[in-house]
């Protein structure tokens, strides 16, 4: 991850396969750390469902967004993450706005 301006945010519902949460997040989190243009990636539990993560990202733009996922290491996280994938549950987009005005 690195230093910038977060300009483009996504937020995602991702649903597993009954008792395969644990090993999805592990794919999830395989190899984000050098994902360029991306300031956090973060992977969590759904409290209220034990099959569901959520995933909240910041990126520097909406394009590096989408080139990261024509990098190696993400198509190949895909790759295997996908039969573990159950479904989808609530998407959205939105701009970050920086913390304590600054």
């Amino acid at each position: 991850m690195e230093d910038g301006t977060a300009t483009y945010g996504l937020l995602g519902q991702m649903m597993a396969k009954p008792g395969q949460r644990a090993a999805l997040a592990a794919i999830l989190t395989e190899g984000t750390g050098d994902m360029p243009g991306n300031l956090s990636y973060l992977v969590g539990e759904d409290a209220a469902d034990p099959d569901a993560l959520w995933i909240v990202e910041t990126w520097v733009s909406k394009e590096a967004h989408a080139a990261s996922l024509q990098l190696p290491a993400v198509q190949a996280a895909i790759a295997k993450g996908r039969p573990l994938i159950a479904g989808f549950g609530t998407r959205a987009e939105f701009t970050p706005v920086a913390k304590g005005g600054a």
